[in-house]
């Protein structure tokens, strides 16, 4: 697509489902393209020893609440560029990527430092089993670091996907792919002259792949005519309220990530209490669920896009039409995945470990698993959906109550305390995310029978919509 008319490609008020597949596949295979980086490193890791396994998994369990809060505040990059478009403010976008870049930093730096300084001692805080807290530190250090690039550039990332142009994004993420099993299958083995190995070298290649991706995104941001005349050059002019807002919708996302995040890092924290067996047993199970929790996650990008710029044309039917669309495109390819993780969970278990006792718990805890890809991939479409419309707190209420209140209590009963190991922890996602799709859906639809608020009335809507 053209850079002029990007925007007008995507306009909400004619969409139908291919405007939002022609979004939606770039998006799908972006977010895959992050969790790939993710499956090399566990692949590679998990092949070279079970024991580097147990450290990258219990390293990722506290990083990635780190990053996937951080990626939630700079969300509002993504939806107030949507709905300016929206607007047929086309012309602020370019202040709201350099707004969104400062902040980025800002956070990026943060979360780097509190994840450096913290994240040992939390480890060791958890009382896991023998040997994993003291492997598993040095890999998150090296994690810590590598967060600042990975922040910075999904801010980018957001902002061209918003705009439309999510093909080059997915093309930057899969070069950095590229550089990430490049140097994971150079320094993960033993014998190369930096004389790192394991985990802590699968550390330092996802920290280049991310360094490459910044760069990549930033070339092609610069690269785009359309985004010089829009300002990203030019420093943003002061708004606190364009600044405000921004970062009410990320407060929101924030909340609901860090307590999703929380809530599944904890399941790990469970299998470290079970055995070491089942704490890698654990990190495929989770490892697989995020890759295809990212085809949901894709598609509600996709759908947030379009029901914020129908948010902020005030086009009701275009916002049911977007998110409906959205709702069965993630219910029929979810379906069409959780068969085939149903049908081959042996070959799954095959490819991430070579240790017999470790391939049947696999294999046991993927079938068990293909029955929570639906319900988690439609709440968080659901989510989006609400957010991209400006209502932020219902959201994180549900994701609390679901995630926090009912998930993390179940799995420690069910998983720890009656003796069902890692399926009992499977058993309480299936039954909160089956709670968060349920609220969140009925949420949208509820308000979907409101009239909605003009422009200008935003701010009292982010927590109160109409």
């Amino acid at each position: 697509m053209s850079a002029g008319t990007a925007p007008e490609s995507l306009d909400a008020a004619g969409n139908g489902p291919g405007v939002l597949l022609r979004l939606a596949a770039p998006v799908v295979a972006s977010r895959l393209g992050i969790m790939a980086m993710g499956l090399v490193d566990t692949l590679v890791v998990g092949r070279y020893s079970s024991a580097e396994l147990g450290y990258h998994t219990m390293a990722w369990a506290v990083t990635g609440v780190v990053l996937t809060t951080a990626l939630g505040l700079m969300s509002g990059v993504q939806v107030m560029t949507s709905q300016a478009i929206g607007e047929g403010r086309e012309a602020d976008t370019g202040a709201i990527l350099r707004r969104g870049l400062v902040y980025a930093g800002w956070i990026a730096l943060a979360a780097a430092m509190f994840l450096a300084l913290t994240g040992g001692a939390m480890l060791h805080g958890f009382g896991l089993a023998a040997g994993l807290a003291d492997g598993a530190t040095p890999v998150l250090q090296v994690q810590a670091i590598s967060l600042i690039p990975i922040i910075i550039a999904d801010a980018g990332l957001f902002w061209l996907e918003a705009h439309g142009r999510a093909v080059p994004g997915m093309v930057a993420m899969w070069a950095a792919n590229v550089v990430n099993l490049v140097v994971n299958l150079w320094l993960v083995p033993d014998g190369n002259l930096l004389g790192v190995h394991g985990a802590v070298a699968s550390g330092w290649a996802t920290f280049a792949s991310r360094i490459f991706l910044l760069v990549v995104l930033a070339w092609i941001i610069l690269g785009w005519q359309r985004a010089r005349e829009l300002g990203v050059l030019s420093p943003a002019p002061r708004d606190a309220k364009a600044a405000r807002d921004m970062r009410r919708v990320g407060y929101g996302a924030a909340g609901s990530y860090f307590i999703e995040s929380l809530a599944f890092s904890a399941m790990a924290v469970f299998a470290g209490w079970i055995s070491v067996t089942a704490v890698a047993v654990w990190g495929v199970v989770i490892n697989v669920a995020a890759i295809v929790f990212m085809v949901p996650l894709g598609l509600s990008v996709a759908t947030s896009v379009l029901v914020g710029r129908a948010y902020g044309a005030r086009d009701s039917a275009g916002m049911l039409r977007s998110a409906g669309q959205g709702f069965a495109f993630t219910m029929a390819v979810l379906l069409a995945v959780s068969v085939g993780v149903w049908l081959f969970p042996q070959a799954i278990a095959a490819a991430y470990s070579q240790d017999a006792v470790v391939i049947a718990g696999i294999a046991s805890a993927m079938i068990l698993s293909s029955l929570f890809f639906v319900a988690d991939g439609l709440q968080v479409v659901a989510a989006q959906s609400l957010r991209a419309r400006s209502d932020i707190v219902a959201p994180t209420a549900t994701h609390l109550v679901s995630y926090v209140v009912v998930m993390m209590p179940l799995a420690w009963w069910l998983g720890v305390r009656q003796g069902g190991g890692v399926d009992g922890l499977i058993w309480a996602i299936v039954l909160a995310s089956t709670m968060s799709a349920v609220l969140l859906w009925g949420r949208f639809a509820w308000l979907a029978r409101r009239p909605l608020r003009q422009p200008g009335s935003d701010a009292s809507a982010a927590s109160h919509p109409a």
